[in-house]
């Protein structure tokens, strides 16, 4: 994969999941959730999510050496009833997958040269808010020297803010209306 992904630590990846779990389950744990990983990559944070409890997981990646991975690691941890693939630019995407009672975990984490692009960033927030379950999140991985300007969101607002290293982690849910 090299330069084209962004692995997360295994200390980072624990944290954050420390925090998803008390805000949405217990530490350590997610309740059965629905969960849409944008810009899946090899798919760490959706399966990692299954692993701790999700209920399913929709991946979204364009890649073709990313899907491959991907594909591998599904079958390898027989998760495949779990999961689905969506081979889609998720900068395209005019709007994620439906799920009945939406997502109440997005993980959205694009290349982090493209988060500098902040319209663009803002417009895929936005197309993808209704996909959102009314108490779910978006965690949203960039670089910690990139600012992005959470205040610009209209209808999602920052919940929560963790650096871990040279990545920033932000929560964002629906903003109370």
């Amino acid at each position: 994969m090299g330069r084209r992904t962004r692995p997360i630590t295994d200390r980072a990846k624990e944290s954050l999941f420390n925090v998803l779990g008390n805000r949405l389950g217990e530490p350590g744990r997610l309740p059965e959730i629905a969960v849409l990983d944008m810009f899946a990559g090899t798919g760490s944070l959706g399966i990692e999510a299954l692993s701790r409890g999700a209920a399913s997981c929709v991946f979204i990646e364009r890649d073709s050496r990313a899907l491959r991975a991907l594909r591998s690691n599904i079958e390898k941890l027989h998760i495949e009833e779990e999961t689905r693939i969506v081979t889609e630019n998720a900068w395209t995407l005019r709007v994620p997958p439906a799920e009945p009672d939406g997502y109440h975990l997005i993980f959205m984490d694009p290349p982090y040269r493209d988060v500098a692009d902040t319209l663009r960033m803002l417009d895929l927030f936005e197309r993808t808010a209704p996909r959102l379950a009314a108490d779910g999140l978006i965690a949203f991985r960039h670089e910690s020297k990139t600012a992005f300007p959470v205040e610009d969101l209209r209808t999602l607002e920052c919940v929560d803010e963790r650096h871990f290293g040279l990545m920033r982690m932000l929560l964002l849910a629906h903003r109370p209306r």
